[in-house]
């Protein structure tokens, strides 16, 4: 079946082939005069350096979460100590999630990540539930708190005694998205820029944070960090928090699996997809570490769990009349943020469509841009819609169960694949004991959440359910009505002159599953 929209794709309309023609030579892949098989291509530039990916990794882990997690991983701790134990911990098995989606990125270099893992090793149902739950709630709802975040640091300078106006934050948060979908639209590298200064200057406020740290440090503020004193609890541990502390923690290195989105606008991606890994993971885990180091320095435990916005508080016992930089710094560490989830999660959609799970034209690029503006036009409106609904913050306690679920599942498949193809050419491959421990921490992680707030985990099991008669009634289901199919395709054909937009062609990567699997889904 995925078959199928590739094949109709590079024959659709005349306008699809006329466009094509007509930008031969100005939309090529880089190499692609090497191959013979690959010349004369419209399709997704590699303009994607190593130094934009350890931006983009780091651009889309930094953001709103290390300002907000640090209250909510202590409160669940119980002890100083603790808390700073789950960041390193966090931190390290996100490095190894990262090294097993590294393995799989270069085995299976399609754009896409975890979904188009998922839709390679277990069938399509599978993948289509992993786009279903990303496309429905996931990314808008993400994109959408990271924006309202950016809104309300930006606008509470000016509101000092009050919250800002709801509206106000909504309406500058549609115009953050607004102007970032513009510049995705337009070029590559210009997001890549953005995406680089950004991640250069969220660098620098968190370093701001740390050296005020060491010279708190330097004079002797340090009595929650000796061991004697870490330690102190503020209330009895117990194991269903120590699992949500983990939970916060894991919120805060969001994004680490971006990187795979846009495997197939990477560089070289053989070398620098781990090598961007390699940079990107131990720098982060670095600047939480001392951050929240720098935090305890400043704050007292119990002010610090008062503070509704940590860096803030922060800012104003070291800053002083300075104190404005901290929440402008935040803000604009947030914009780096949505930059990234915009230009990564578009990447999601457009493989979707290229599958044929999700509408053909969201699979379609700029005809000289080389950009996937359907795809990009399509996670603006979503996420736009997202912002006028109140219960966002609701709807991602109900899906961050099931978005975990299948990290856990992705990296089984590298095991299952391994087994599976056991000949596959693999340039990175990984030693199975890290996957193995990876799905350990994600199974306690899962049933903990589950037996600790299983409604909210039912919740989202059903909304990842709805997903099954919506698969077999547009993707399964093949012989559609023939008014359907034409009124679809003039649908198709209207958005695509308008967008200026064509159908890529692509050389389709070895497919994992054998090839009777194949045939079965292609006769589907």
């Amino acid at each position: 079946m995925p078959e199928g929209p590739r094949e109709e794709g590079r024959s659709s309309s005349s306008s699809s082939s006329s466009g094509a023609s007509h930008s031969e030579g100005r939309c090529l892949q880089s190499g692609a005069g090497k191959d013979a098989g690959a010349s004369s291509r419209v399709a997704l530039r590699k303009e994607i350096s190593l130094v934009s990916a350890c931006a983009i990794i780091i651009g889309n882990i930094i953001g709103s979460g290390i300002f907000v997690s640090p209250k909510g991983v202590l409160e669940n701790t119980g002890s100083v100590g603790l808390s700073l134990i789950v960041w390193v911990t966090t931190g390290i098995i996100t490095a190894i999630g990262a090294l097993c989606y590294a393995e799989l990125g270069v085995t299976i270099p399609k754009s896409g990540g975890d979904y188009s893992y998922v839709n390679d090793i277990f069938g399509g149902l599978a993948g289509f539930l992993r786009l279903w739950i990303a496309v429905l709630v996931i990314t808008p709802t993400n994109q959408a708190v990271i924006a309202l975040t950016f809104s309300n640091y930006i606008l509470q300078p000016l509101y000092p005694s009050c919250l800002p106006p709801e509206s106000g934050m909504r309406l500058l948060a549609a115009v953050c998205l607004l102007l970032l979908t513009w510049v995705n639209c337009s070029s590559v590298r210009w997001a890549m820029y953005v995406q680089d200064i950004f991640a250069v200057g969220k660098l620098l406020a968190l370093g701001l944070i740390i050296i005020l740290g060491v010279v708190q440090i330097s004079k002797g503020h340090y009595y929650w960090l000796e061991p004697v004193h870490a330690f102190e609890t503020f209330r009895e541990y117990d194991t269903g928090q120590m699992a949500l502390s983990f939970l916060q923690g894991s919120f805060a290195y969001g994004g680490w699996n971006f990187l795979n989105y846009v495997t197939e606008e990477l560089v070289d991606p053989h070398r620098n997809l781990p090598r961007a890994i390699l940079i990107s993971i131990p720098l982060v885990t670095f600047v939480y570490m001392a951050t929240n180091v720098a935090f305890i320095t400043v704050m007292s435990p119990q002010e610090l769990l008062a503070s509704n916005a940590v860096a803030v508080t922060f800012g104003e016992k070291m800053l002083g009349v300075m104190s404005w930089i901290m929440p402008i710094s935040v803000a604009l560490s947030t914009v780096g943020g949505v930059n990234g989830s915009l230009f990564t999660s578009s990447r999601l959609f457009f493989a979707g469509a290229r599958e044929g799970h999700l509408p053909r034209l969201l699979a379609m690029i700029h005809v000289t841009n080389c950009t996937p503006i359907p795809a990009l036009l399509f996670t603006l409106s979503s996420t736009l819609l997202m912002l006028c609904t109140s219960d966002i913050y609701t709807l991602i306690n109900y899906v961050g169960f099931i978005n975990y679920f299948f990290y856990g599942l992705t990296v089984a498949g590298q095991i299952v694949l391994r087994y599976r193809a056991p000949d596959m050419h693999r340039p990175i491959k990984v030693s199975l004991i890290w996957p193995m421990i990876y799905l350990v921490f994600s199974a306690f992680l899962l049933v903990l959440s589950f037996f600790s707030d299983p409604v909210v985990c039912g919740t989202g099991v059903a909304i990842l359910l709805t997903g099954v008669p919506v698969y077999f009634l547009g993707v399964y289901w093949q012989n559609k009505p023939r008014c359907w199919n034409i009124a679809i395709g003039k649908i198709t054909r209207l958005c695509q002159k308008l967008c200026v937009v064509v159908y890529p062609v692509t050389v389709r990567s070895v497919d994992p599953q054998n090839h009777d699997d194949d045939d079965d889904d292609d006769n589907s």
